[in-house]
């Protein structure tokens, strides 16, 4: 079991945003929590998730994402003792 935090970054494009939140609804069986912040100034949204699943399925989201166009993905993830 991993636990993790998976950062992402959506570039210019609100439309897009429908897409990670569908994303992140279908895998929220791996979410303990998230936090998103607009920045309206520079066009851009910042959320942040942590996570917890098998490395399979925490893999399987970030790959999901950061094949979205104006999506940025990044992720840090440890073992669970």
């Amino acid at each position: 079991m991993k636990i993790g935090v998976i950062g992402i970054i959506i570039e210019r494009d609100k439309a897009i945003a429908s897409k990670v939140q569908e994303l992140l609804s279908f895998y929220s069986h791996l979410i303990l929590g998230r936090m998103g912040v607009p920045n309206h100034e520079s066009g851009i949204n910042v959320i942040s998730v942590i996570v917890k699943g098998t490395t399979e399925e925490i893999s399987a989201l970030t790959g999901k994402l950061g094949r979205l166009e104006n999506v940025k993905v990044k992720s840090a993830v440890t073992s669970l003792e």
